[in-house]
């Protein structure tokens, strides 16, 4: 098949003729000729004049007193508006990811990023990372495709019912010296991974089945419960007339505006280092062309793989934990407190995702079965995806990589550039300086992770009002929304929480009394 070289380029699609023709469809990529390769008037002055990637992010992430300027004025909302060959076989997985993904040493990420992030990254993935096993790798049980907080919910409406009290709108939850925590399965009778022999009251139900795994997951299903609970409360503070459904549904809503808040204005802040402060304001985009829906790609899973945020091991007040002991044991969320975790977890360093190879052993199997996944659904190579989102495509190992020691192995294992696997290619890219990953991870995962959050219902015209929340205050916690917001509300002393690892003695006189919510 002649297609299988590619040869249409800039988004050209290739259709077969005969046996050994082809044609490539240039309609609408802004190109033409046989191969889609030369550039209509416009194209050409667009891409004359548009700044490379790599000049943008040097621009975004220096010059901190222009941005200082700009984010006092009405030029940060409209900048919010833009950032929106080889052998003939491949070399076993198991080989890629042995030498070119294993952690030998840890590399600690740059950007202080810490495990308080890196949990909330799995955490919050998982409602649309779902592969559904039965129906094949290329399939989801994650049918909303986005930001539905299936991950605290559940997934299907059995699993929703089975978590919810059906009072007050709230959450089943149980009481632990006096704190509210998930119940557990014989409370809430849904289906939860856990080890055979794990006592039934360390089987904590929740709206994912995987995040009885790690205590960081068990710790944001604790932070939303807790939130959800609390709003409910103020909710029907508020509206004393309004029945359990519509408790319920209203603080689901705005559960989902707080995350979408959170995600914007704390996460993607962190990950971009950009001297422009993001904001989460659906009403950049009213009057524009714009679809209130989403599609999550396969190759967007993928390249949110950063397994190698995870340490070697895990520290905690009084001792380390290895992976043998952290992982499944939900007594030490329980054992510490919710505030004792997320302290730890924002004060230890994550490592960094792009440039070396940093995944710890325990790992491994997971990138593995992340090559075969890509092989199984026929992924184009790493510098065709670069194509597509209009980078210039590496024309040597040399360029992709400052390691002279992986350009040895990346020669020895692919023998061309043009042969480098998506996965792999993402990982061993040469970071950004002082960032946690390269130029091809922000350039492709950006338009997927904003089009995700913005193509949210609740951001659309017809939703982002207050009476979807119930009213002008319920509105204000969403508009007010933020990571230290979510822990401080919902325990009783407030720790030093960031998706950074602090400065010195920035965590000094950090902690505070919670006072009893005013939200409403």
């Amino acid at each position: 098949d002649p297609c299988c070289s590619f040869p249409c380029q800039h988004s050209g699609l290739c259709v077969r003729v005969g046996t050994k023709g082809y044609e490539c469809d240039c309609t609408r990529t802004g190109y033409y000729g046989t191969n889609c390769s030369s550039p209509e008037f416009w194209t050409w002055l667009h891409d004359a004049l548009k700044p490379s990637p790599s000049s943008l992010h040097y621009l975004l992430t220096h010059f901190r007193w222009l941005w200082s300027a700009v984010n006092r004025t009405f030029l940060r909302g409209l900048l919010m508006r833009v950032v929106l060959t080889g052998p003939p076989e491949l070399p076993e997985a198991e080989l890629v990811a042995e030498e070119l993904l294993l952690r030998r040493t840890f590399h600690p990420d740059p950007q202080r990023t810490n495990l308080m992030f890196a949990f909330f990254a799995q955490h919050f993935t998982h409602q649309f990372f779902k592969t559904f096993g039965k129906m094949g790798r290329g399939f989801t049980r994650a049918l909303g495709h986005g930001v539905d907080l299936g991950h605290i919910y559940g997934d299907n409406l059995e699993r929703q019912h089975q978590l919810r009290l059906f009072k007050d709108g709230k959450l089943k939850y149980q009481l632990i010296k006096g704190e509210m925590y998930p119940p557990t399965v014989m409370e809430a009778a849904v289906h939860m991974i856990y080890p055979r022999g794990t006592p039934p009251e360390q089987r904590f139900a929740m709206g994912q089945e995987v995040f009885g795994l790690l205590p960081g997951l068990l710790m944001y299903a604790t932070l939303w419960l807790r939130e959800h609970n609390r709003v409910c409360d103020l909710l029907k503070q508020e509206h004393p007339t309004w029945d359990d459904e519509q408790l319920f549904q209203t603080a689901r809503l705005i559960l989902t505006g707080e995350t979408i808040k959170i995600v914007i204005e704390d996460y993607v802040q962190h990950l971009s280092g950009y001297h422009l402060k993001l904001m989460f304001e659906p009403e950049l985009l009213f009057g524009t062309p714009f679809q209130y829906q989403n599609r999550i790609a396969l190759e967007f899973n993928q390249l949110y793989h950063w397994h190698a945020l995870m340490p070697d091991s895990f520290q905690l007040p009084d001792r380390e934990y290895t992976y043998d002991e952290f992982l499944f044991n939900n007594t030490i969320l329980t054992q510490y407190s919710l505030e004792t975790l997320v302290e730890a977890f924002s004060k230890q360093r994550a490592g960094q995702i792009g440039g070396k190879p940093n995944i710890n052993k325990n790992l491994l199997k997971v990138a593995i079965g992340t090559i075969k996944e890509s092989r199984l659904m026929r992924f184009q190579p790493f510098n065709e995806y670069r194509k597509r989102f209009h980078l210039k495509p590496y024309t040597s190992f040399r360029e992709l990589t400052d390691d002279e020691n992986m350009v040895a192995t990346l020669e020895e294992l692919y023998g061309d550039i043009d042969a480098l696997e998506f996965f792999p290619g993402l990982l061993v890219e040469k970071t950004y300086p002082d960032s946690i990953f390269g130029q091809s991870m922000i350039e492709m995962g950006a338009p997927f992770s904003l089009k995700g959050l913005l193509g949210n219902p609740i951001c659309s015209p017809e939703y982002w009002k207050p009476s979807t929340f119930g009213g002008a205050s319920g509105f204000q916690i969403v508009n007010t929304a933020s990571l230290r917001k979510l822990v401080c509300l919902n325990v009783q002393r407030c720790p030093y929480v960031a998706f950074q690892t602090p400065d010195l003695g920035e965590a000094e006189g950090s902690e505070e009394k919670t006072r009893p919510s005013t939200e409403l």
